[in-house]
């Protein structure tokens, strides 16, 4: 970073932790899978707090619960559509499915029965299955988001009965080893900070209590560090190393509910939070337990993330903070863009299909695309677009927008030569509404015409 970019992030963390009388607090920002940045303000102990001080993550936990599913999903061992019967019987809500549980639409309630859990002593799985035998729906599954840690600790248990090991043994096997994130535990190791409540009215303090949640700790158990929470926020963006496909993650971010369906601000995808602030879409997820407050946020289009981390229970902004120093970095350091390259090499016949193509009579235009791959687009840029990766010859899946998922064919006549194309029944010629044996309901034989 540059000296006045280094300082106006600085600045911008000392007046965070200065207004809300935060003990400490730490943060930092990735770029390009790199850490360019870290900074810290309070103390620890007496201490400067450094990157390897340990901070309690909260509900970012869930992100590492929701991945370890995905990894279940990918392996074919469960479907997202399953319902949790098929995998971890003997609930009072098995009807549920999988989907529904990442993306808390499957309207269980959001706290386990009992005690506060996140300052009381957690039971075990039992305990918890058993307290949730009566009015654990709260709304019609898949009606509405409504945010669920319970859901989460069933989620963990569901690792837990696929794996045939605990959630922490597979979370460490699957997750932490391969990404080197030695230093994200389930209870603190030292050096690791204090939770505290900041008096209202004086600056004092109280030291919160940080149990072992249970069969709720999926929910919200670790502690971290700002270089283990760095990695977390790449893999967010894409970096995902050998642990999952990019695309799975990107999948994961996509928004399964909003608050908003017109101009929408926050909503949340397979695990991740998703939030359009500012004009800026970003993904992560926020966190926050008796005695701390923490946030992990990134613009997977940009590469430029950050994350925060405070060892306080309220009034610490750690979602605005992070959000802010990604907008500090993009405004004081713009990214260059690529330099463009020509691609490495393009099948002829491939690019003999590049160009105009009509649905009806509206224009398109088909793009070659580096690794065999298209992009469809209506020439006046306004309308339903995609890209299309393919899948053996004269077929590509939609990946994006409205076709994603859909089958892009090629059909060819008896000669071989191309067509038309097929776009779940959309059908795409090269001349407004030419092959007419292949445009559904025909086309008029006396052709265009005039009105006169």
């Amino acid at each position: 970073m540059l000296q006045t970019t280094d300082f106006a992030l600085l600045r911008r963390i000392a007046t965070a932790q200065a207004e809300s009388r935060a003990p400490s607090l730490v943060a930092a920002v990735v770029r390009d899978g790199v850490v360019v940045w870290t900074g810290t303000r309070g103390k620890v102990d007496g201490q400067t707090p450094t990157t390897d001080t340990q901070y309690r993550i909260g509900s970012i936990t869930k992100t590492f619960i929701a991945v370890l599913v995905m990894r279940l999903r990918d392996e074919g061992l469960l479907d997202l559509n399953d319902a949790l019967d098929k995998h971890l019987q003997g609930t009072s809500f098995g009807d549920v499915t999988i989907a529904q549980l990442l993306s808390h639409t499957a309207g269980l309630t959001s706290e386990s029965p009992g005690l506060w859990w996140e300052r009381a002593v957690g039971d075990d799985w039992t305990a918890l299955q058993n307290s949730l035998t009566q009015n654990a729906l709260r709304h019609r599954s898949g009606a509405r988001f409504h945010y669920t840690n319970v859901g989460y600790g069933v989620l963990g248990e569901l690792v837990a009965r696929v794996r045939g090991t605990s959630w922490l043994e597979a979370l460490e096997a699957e997750i932490l080893a391969p990404l080197g994130m030695t230093r994200t535990t389930p209870q603190p190791q030292a050096p690791a900070a204090l939770g505290w409540a900041v008096h209202p009215f004086a600056d004092v303090l109280l030291n919160e209590p940080t149990p072992d949640a249970g069969a709720m700790a999926p929910a919200g158990q670790l502690w971290s560090t700002v270089h283990d929470l760095a990695r977390w926020v790449r893999f967010i963006g894409g970096d995902t190393g050998d642990v999952l496909h990019p695309d799975t993650v990107a999948e994961m971010r996509t928004p399964a509910h909003v608050d908003d369906n017109d101009a929408w601000t926050m909503g949340y995808g397979l695990g991740f939070e998703a939030m359009r602030l500012g004009g800026r879409r970003l993904s992560g997820h926020s966190g926050s337990m008796p005695g701390f407050l923490a946030s992990a946020l990134i613009d997977w289009r940009t590469g430029t993330g950050a994350l925060s981390m405070a060892n306080s229970t309220s009034g610490v902004p750690v979602v605005a903070l992070s959000h802010d120093l990604i907008n500090l970095v993009e405004e004081l350091e713009p990214a260059l863009p690529a330099e463009w390259e020509p691609m490495a090499e393009a099948d002829p016949e491939l690019l003999s299909l590049t160009g105009l193509w009509h649905w009806g009579p509206t224009p398109y235009l088909l793009r070659l695309l580096p690794e065999g791959w298209l992009r469809l687009a209506p020439v006046s840029g306004v309308g339903r677009q995609s890209r299309f990766r393919p899948e053996g010859r004269d077929t590509w899946t939609g990946l994006d927008g409205y076709y994603a998922g859909e089958t892009l064919v090629l059909h060819r006549n008896a000669d071989g030569v191309p067509s038309h194309f097929d776009l779940a029944t959309f059908v795409f010629t090269r001349e407004p509404y030419g092959t007419p044996d292949a445009i559904p309901g025909g086309v008029d034989e006396t052709g265009w015409r005039t009105l006169g």
